[in-house]
């Protein structure tokens, strides 16, 4: 995976030479090993703590370089606060932190997870080492030139070794964590690769390689849908040179082999203009970014496969690009979906829901599923409503939006429920067909849903709007990546929590 360290796991007697990484609380204490090997460097961690005020508050770091006393290039001391406060969240963001502040020219790194009274539990260590790989992933394959003064060691270190306590069960944990990281990693690629490299048929390439992980693709090409009557979707991509395709994964996981799957659907507009209701040209090209719904979806079911999670799901994305053209659908135009529902187009630009309203009904009526969870960028109104801290959740059931809150409480991927409800519904109904694409400018996100909806039935249902949080994210402890791949670490604790025994 691009940019990704090696992460090795150790035992907490492996040699330490280059950087150390020891953690410590508030009282400066520190675990045996850790306190064992700063011993010949004296007084010297107090000394420099009480000059840089270091107090050992979480996340918060101090670095000494070339310690006296101690045969180490760099030691960088981690504040934890009150380790017993800490959950997994905090201990990823921990890690991405401690990667952050790594020497740039780091490459003998060495993380002692342990504290004072005790070793680090498995699982922390794992999430320590997810937060650092994540955030040493940078995208910059496609810059040829450094800038002037740009340090060319600047790179991730290429090995971190975490010495931990039980090796056995770190490694167990790291081979979990590690897949939902390159999971992650994957989403992050898709959404950030430029629109003339990732356009449907090439997305429908990198999906297809999950094939290596066991995970069952299915390419359904322009001919394939067409036949099905999916022509909501194709018409979208009918103005673009570019193919539409729909990818159906399956990963059967599962004791039974013939438990009901759980049902996954992504939005993948590789690039929109917003066809014939063109977008402006301001900021248009973030708009490489419309399919981080199906990078989601993607990336979930690699991190599902590569830690062989016992359970049935089916990830589905709908990819397609929407251009203006002499062939391009129009406002005014009345399309007939796969469910056999017409849809008069208003606005071009309300493209999503027509690719996912397909790709719904096509997943609820072939598969069956127990649940269904869509993830799109669907609407700038969910910004508005929303920012860039929470996803907005619309659902039609209420035990499944009460375990998805509770999953985005325990990844940091936070959701927030929104309304659906009649009153909404009646501003999509159309004079001439069963519904229009679009109810106008007030509560734009929630007519967005209630279309979506329409053909959803009585399946327990979530629809998560994610234009707020899937991409142009600002930085955070675990990343600076324009794609965060917002969404895999949601809906992997979400399955994680409720669907695995």
């Amino acid at each position: 995976m691009a940019n990704s360290p090696k992460i090795v796991i150790t035992d907490l007697k492996t040699p330490v030479n280059g950087t150390m990484v020891v953690f410590t609380d508030e009282d400066l204490a520190f675990g045996a090993v850790a306190k064992a090997a700063l011993k010949p460097s004296g007084d010297l961690v107090q000394r420099v703590a009480k000059i840089e005020k270091f107090k050992g508050k979480r996340n918060k770091v101090l670095d000494l370089a070339a310690p006296s006393g101690l045969k180490l290039e760099h030691l960088l001391i981690a504040g934890l606060g009150k380790p017993k406060d800490m959950q997994a969240e905090d201990w990823l963001k921990l890690g991405g932190t401690i990667m952050g502040r790594l020497p740039a020219a780091a490459r003998n790194v060495t993380v002692l997870a342990e504290i004072a009274g005790g070793k680090l539990s498995a699982d922390a260590a794992a999430q320590i080492a997810l937060g650092m790989k994540l955030r040493a992933y940078k995208f910059d394959r496609y810059k040829t030139r450094k800038k002037d003064g740009e340090d060319e060691a600047k790179t991730p270190a290429a090995e971190i070794k975490i010495a931990a306590g039980n090796v056995a069960d770190a490694k167990k944990a790291w081979a979990a964590a590690g897949g939902i990281g390159d999971g992650i990693v994957l989403a992050r690629e898709l959404v950030n690769e430029p629109p003339n490299v990732l356009f449907p048929v090439e997305f429908a390439r990198r999906a297809s390689e999950l094939k290596k992980l066991g995970v069952q693709v299915e390419v359904l090409d322009e001919p394939a849908m067409k036949k099905l009557g999916m022509n909501a979707l194709l018409a979208v991509g009918q103005g673009s040179e570019r193919d539409s395709r729909l990818v159906i994964m399956r990963w059967n996981g599962a004791k039974k082999k013939s438990e009901t799957p759980i049902a996954i659907v992504g939005k993948g507009v590789c690039f929109d203009t917003g066809g014939i209701s063109i977008k402006p040209a301001a900021s248009m090209e973030d708009m490489k970014g419309d399919m981080a719904g199906a990078a989601c979806v993607t990336g979930l079911m690699h991190a599902l496969a590569a830690r062989k999670a016992k359970a049935n799901v089916i990830g589905v994305i709908g990819i397609v690009e929407n251009m203006p053209d002499g062939k391009a659908y129009r406002p005014g135009d009345i399309l007939k979906s796969y469910s056999g529902q017409t849809i008069e187009v208003i606005n071009t630009d309300a493209e999503g829901r027509l690719v996912l309203c397909d790709a719904l009904a096509y997943t609820n009526e072939r598969f069956k599923p127990k649940l269904i969870i869509d993830l799109a960028t669907l609407t700038g109104a969910i910004l508005v409503a929303l920012g860039q801290e929470y996803a907005g959740l619309f659902s039609n059931d209420d035990k499944l939006a009460e375990r998805l809150t509770e999953a985005g409480k325990v990844t940091g991927e936070h959701v927030w429920r929104m309304p659906l409800a009649p009153y909404y519904d009646k501003m999509i109904d159309s004079k001439f067909a069963d519904m229009k694409n679009t109810g106008g400018r007030f509560g734009g996100s929630i007519t967005a849903a209630q279309f979506l909806q329409r053909y959803i039935g009585k399946t327990p249902w979530a629809h998560l709007d994610i234009a707020g949080t899937g991409m142009a994210a600002h930085n955070s402890e675990i990343g600076d990546s324009w794609g965060p791949g917002w969404g895999v670490r949601l809906l992997n604790e979400f399955i994680a929590a409720h669907y695995e025994k």
